[in-house]
């Protein structure tokens, strides 16, 4: 049996995980699926002081809290930031790093670094129109790749705002025994044109330290692909 924590992206919680988790439980596997701050069920406590370093601890504290040793953890887009630096404060605690069509921060970089720059300063507007210059209303669906009319109407009411300081906190990465966890990095290949993550995955594509896999679905494919990932999840884990 492994234990596998899953670690959602931007605007959306641990339910983005419900078709995915029951797949890796029925395989054995014991699943962890929190919601970040602010977010999916814990909205409630959205505010303009949640930063990346709360979300960091999120994790950190149910990890220290469930007293979890050789956790797996997944983390999908944004939760790459905070899976990065999750490793950097409880590296003992873990055996592997999946990024899930995720962010891979290097010392010193923010998301908003890393992500496509007109893509990003779109956020920071509606953040400045719609979101009272802290919070960020969520992108359409549609670039996250969903089409399909049940799944536009399973995510649309529980999909929240995320508040724009975790996109601007860079990451401090210092710990070495954080830089030598197993890593492998999904790439999900059925995105749009001015996908921020193509250069990463070219990169790592390459690299002899990095496990690469590639899955042909939407960037959500714990949603438009729940049963793909599983697999794949399975075969890595």
């Amino acid at each position: 049996m492994t234990t596998i924590v899953l670690i959602h992206g931007g605007w959306h919680g641990g339910w983005c995980w419900k078709k995915v988790a029951p797949l890796l439980r029925a395989a054995g596997h014991e699943v962890y699926t929190p919601t970040l701050t602010g977010l999916g069920d814990r909205a409630h406590l959205l505010g303009p002081a949640v930063t990346l370093d709360t979300h960091v601890q999120d994790i950190v504290g149910m990890l220290e809290c469930e007293d979890l040793r050789g956790a797996v953890l997944v983390s999908h887009s944004y939760g790459g930031m905070v899976m990065t630096s999750v490793a950097e404060r409880a590296a003992d605690r873990l055996a592997h790093l999946i990024y899930l069509d995720a962010f891979v921060p290097q010392d010193g970089q923010a998301l908003a670094d890393l992500a496509d720059p007109t893509f990003y300063s779109n956020l920071e507007a509606r953040a400045r129109a719609e979101g009272e210059g802290w919070r960020v209303p969520p992108p359409p669906l549609e670039r996250w790749g969903i089409t399909v009319e049940a799944d536009v109407s399973w995510m649309r009411p529980r999909i929240g705002s995320h508040p724009l300081k975790t996109f601007k906190q860079a990451v401090r990465l210092t710990d070495e025994a954080a830089a030598v966890l197993p890593r492998t990095f999904i790439y999900c290949t059925n995105k749009p044109v001015g996908d921020s993550l193509a250069p990463l995955a070219k990169r790592l594509r390459g690299e002899a330290s990095w496990r690469y896999r590639e899955l042909a679905s939407g960037h959500d494919a714990m949603v438009t692909a729940p049963k793909e990932l599983a697999a794949l999840l399975l075969e890595l884990t």
